[in-house]
């Protein structure tokens, strides 16, 4: 017997889901014009416009296609991530409005950045998103090394915010960066994992986040999540947007030796020799562009 799944026409978009959910609540924000339902965390998100403005609201309760949890834990983490929106509100994370119950379920509305993912996985999946001449990935990675490096410059700024106020990243990659192609501006657009210091690995092997971007800590159970496993993150950063990712090697590399140097030690897999914070890295990183 095939599954029964549950087909929603609002406005402009078409979606399915695994199961029945009313979304009477999202047209009286506005008109619906997007959709990204192809989110593993349970979140079904919109981009909705109401008297010319545009918003991104992000919705937990439902059963997208692609999640195999419960909804309601997706609705709590939902709800547990509100704070730290404003917690580490800056000028390069994405702007939260308001937020509210819906049923069952929770709902964030952010302001509209007109900028795309640079892992848009729903788009374009595997090899298509390193060649295919419309991803953003593909695209980002066409740009100068001297745009990136402003781009990631805004990346490493608001981690060392983060620590600043007290919080570690975690989950952070490139499906967490937004980037506005006509005005070479970037955003943050997921915080939602971010945790105060001090906390731990406490799920192990499967702890969140990308493997291309998790430092060795970030697999044990138990291990601490600090500003040394995100001085790795931010490494890890530099090899995806500015080398070969996974491959680390200065063949791949396109920016200067001094960069270099300074990402790779940041990714030592010996946490003692890795850089002491991201503010530490950071100052590292600047340095390097000016020899």
């Amino acid at each position: 017997m095939s599954k029964k799944y549950y087909t929603y026409e609002i406005d402009e978009v078409t979606f399915q889901l695994q199961e029945a959910c009313d979304f009477v609540w999202l047209s009286k924000l506005g008109r619906v014009f997007k959709v990204f339902d192809q989110q593993d965390s349970g979140n079904l998100s919109f981009g909705v416009e109401k008297a010319g403005q545009k918003y991104f609201v992000k919705f937990a309760g439902a059963k997208p296609l692609t999640y195999d949890g419960n909804p309601l834990d997706a609705v709590n983490r939902l709800i547990e991530a509100i704070p730290l929106y404003n917690e580490l509100e800056s000028e390069a994370l994405i702007n939260l409005r308001s937020h509210f119950k819906v049923g069952s379920g929770y709902a964030a509305v952010f302001e509209w950045f007109a900028g795309e993912c640079l892992h848009s996985h729903w788009l374009f999946a595997g090899e298509a998103k390193l060649s295919h001449p419309e991803s953003p990935f593909y695209r980002y990675k066409q740009l100068s090394v001297e745009k990136r490096l402003a781009s990631i410059d805004v990346i490493f700024s608001f981690h060392e915010h983060v620590e600043l106020q007290g919080y570690v990243a975690v989950d952070f990659y490139d499906g967490s960066i937004l980037y506005d192609f006509t005005n070479d501006d970037t955003r943050i657009c997921d915080i939602d994992f971010y945790r105060p210091k001090p906390t731990v690995n406490d799920l192990g092997e499967n702890f969140w986040g990308s493997s291309r971007f998790k430092s060795p800590e970030e697999f044990i159970l138990g291990a601490p999540i600090d500003e040394v496993t995100n001085v790795f993150t931010m490494g890890a950063t530099a090899f995806v947007l500015l080398g070969g990712a996974s491959d680390r090697s200065f063949a791949k590399w396109e920016a200067s030796q001094a960069h270099f140097d300074v990402a790779l030690r940041a990714v030592s897999p010996e946490r003692e020799q890795r850089y002491r914070n991201v503010a530490e890295f950071k100052l590292a990183w600047d340095r390097a562009g000016i020899d």
